[in-house]
This record gives C-alpha cells, sequence and structure tokens, in this order.
C-alpha cells in the first residue's frame, strides 16, 4: 500500500481520480486525517501501516503567507516533512518528497536549471522546501525527491492559481496584464502524477526534476490561454513591479528534466500541450454552463 499526504490539494487530487494507474492500493490522506506536523500521529500512521512507499504531497504553497508567516511555512514544509522523513526511515518505506522550482533562483541565475545546480532560493517559501529537501536526504536511505515547475490542475473546484485567474479574467473580456519580466517552466499536475508513478517503479533513488518542456513568462501562458480559448481580449505585457508582493520572485525558476532523461522516462510533454490538455479538462469539469467557452472565454 502507498500513503499519500495532502491529497486533497490541486496535485493530490489526481491521485484518487488515477488511483488504478499505481501497482497498490492507495491510501489518501489529508490534514484532517494525518497532518504532518503532529509528529506522534505521523509516526503511528507510517509505522503502524506497512506501507511501501509514502508519497509526501503536504505543503504550505501559498509563496506570500509563507513570506509573512515564516513559523508557519517552516513548520509544515520543513518540521512537517522531517517529521515524514523520520518515520519512513523507520519503517524502510520509500519517501517520495514533492519540492519545487522556486529553490532556484534567488542568486539571479537564469538556468534552466538542472539537477546538478545549485539552490538558491528567493524567499522564506523555497528556503523551507530545501529544508524539506534536506531533511529526507539525510533521514531516508530510499527516496525520490521530485522538484516541480509552475504548477497548474485542478480544474474548477481547486485551482487558486495563475491559470485560474487568467481564465476568470478571459471570461470577463477585460484587459489583462500579465509579467513578462520572469520566466519557470510549467507543471501539469496531471502529469507529474502518473510521471512519479513512472519513477517509482525504477528504483532509481535520488534527485529529479519534473516539468513540462519550455521556459515561459506569465504574459506568455496568458497569451496562449486567449487563444486556446479564441478569445480576443486585450494581454499586456508588464513588469513584476506593477504587482508588488510580500514575497520576492525569481527571475527565473525554469528547470530542465536532465535526470529523467538521462533513465529514458521523460514523457512530460510541451508547456503547450500541456496547458491546452488542462484547459480542455477544465471545460469538462466546468459543464454546461461554460460550453460556449470558446466564444466568450472559459469563466
Amino acid at each position: 500500500m502507498i500513503l499519500v499526504t495532502g491529497a486533497n490539494g490541486m496535485v493530490g487530487s489526481y491521485f484518487a481520480e488515477l488511483s488504478a494507474e499505481f501497482p497498490e492500493e492507495l491510501d489518501l490522506t489529508d490534514r484532517d486525517t494525518l497532518d504532518v506536523r503532529d509528529w506522534p500521529a505521523v509516526r503511528s500512521r507510517i509505522r503502524d501501516g506497512g506501507y511501501s512507499h509514502v508519497i509526501h504531497l503536504a505543503a504550505e504553497t501559498d509563496v506570500d503567507r509563507c513570506e509573512v508567516e515564516p513559523d508557519h511555512a517552516y513548520r509544515t514544509n520543513a518540521f512537517g516533512t522531517q517529521n515524514v522523513a523520520l518515520a519512513c526511515g523507520e519503517a524502510d518505506a520509500v519517501l517520495v518528497y514533492t519540492s519545487t522550482a522556486g529553490v532556484f533562483g534567488g542568486d539571479g541565475a537564469m538556468g534552466p536549471f538542472t539537477e546538478t545546480d545549485a539552490p538558491c532560493p528567493a524567499n522564506v517559501y523555497g528556503r523551507a522546501k530545501l529544508e524539506g529537501e534536506r531533511a529526507v536526504e539525510h533521514l531516508v536511505h530510499r527516496y525520490f525527491i521530485v522538484r516541480a515547475g509552475w504548477m497548474m490542475g485542478g480544474g474548477p473546484s481547486r485551482d487558486k492559481k495563475f491559470v485560474a485567474k487568467i481564465l476568470a479574467q478571459v471570461g470577463s473580456g477585460r484587459e489583462i496584464m500579465a509579467v513578462n519580466d520572469k520566466v519557470g517552466s510549467p507543471t501539469f499536475a496531471r502529469e507529474l502524477v502518473l510521471g512519479i508513478r513512472d519513477l517509482i517503479a525504477t528504483g532509481r533513488y535520488g534527485l529529479y526534476h519534473m516539468t513540462n518542456h519550455g521556459v515561459v513568462s506569465r504574459y506568455d501562458v496568458a497569451r496562449r490561454i486567449a487563444s486556446t480559448v479564441g478569445s480576443d481580449v486585450s494581454i499586456v505585457p508588464v513588469g513584476s513591479d506593477r504587482f508588488p508582493l510580500p514575497a520576492p520572485r525569481a527571475d527565473s525558476e525554469a528547470m530542465r528534466n536532465e535526470q529523467l532523461g538521462y533513465l529514458g522516462i521523460d514523457r512530460m510533454s510541451s508547456w503547450e500541450d500541456a496547458l491546452d490538455a488542462y484547459l480542455a479538462e477544465w471545460r469538462t469539469a466546468a459543464g454546461p454552463r461554460t460550453a460556449s467557452a470558446a466564444d466568450r472565454g472559459v469563466r
């Protein structure tokens, strides 16, 4: 059996949908059923569960909240991961830890970054996730650390990130301003889950990047969304200083899947194909109320 933490989130929701793709039964948990910050609960669950693998998704992913509440960020993303890693070490379970491209770019380097590049986070979120990586490396004998990029997925019910925000603005018909001076590599959550499945099967433990192919700005993504849904809304490129936020953002969080390529299992699609697939998934999930979305934008 495989334990999944954070299974009600953007990425975690695909584990329920794709559970038949995994060779073992999935035990799906979230904060209400397993709070990773609760060491006795984590230790007991993993020690007594007989799990072959633990896929650790649970995290605080709100970058700005992490910046203004660093104790919360470290307690969840660093200490919580330490708890899971310690328990996996004691139970001899394989740990799969989902990390982030946010561990890069704080030094102004532009990438695209590979697994051999030295991390340098730009904000509290990235530093807390990097501490989680270090806990995994030091406390678990068999592990996969999987760094994902700018996440997209979850559909209308779970997506509160960039794609959902742009879809809402496209639907309103108002001019959209999108940042063009920061770049990254998107990761479609559905493809990430299937990539994790394939990676587990190799038994080749270690550190991996898992993003869709390409380096883009938010402006590029916004233009693709508008084009795909058939909207002629005006999209204006602007600098990031137009939207001051609590957490500094790296100029680049772009990554390349070097290790997956070496193994011959890099099946991540281009960012364009991944975004198109996600928008199609969104329309299906939204149902009849967006039947004419191609003409007026997806709401």
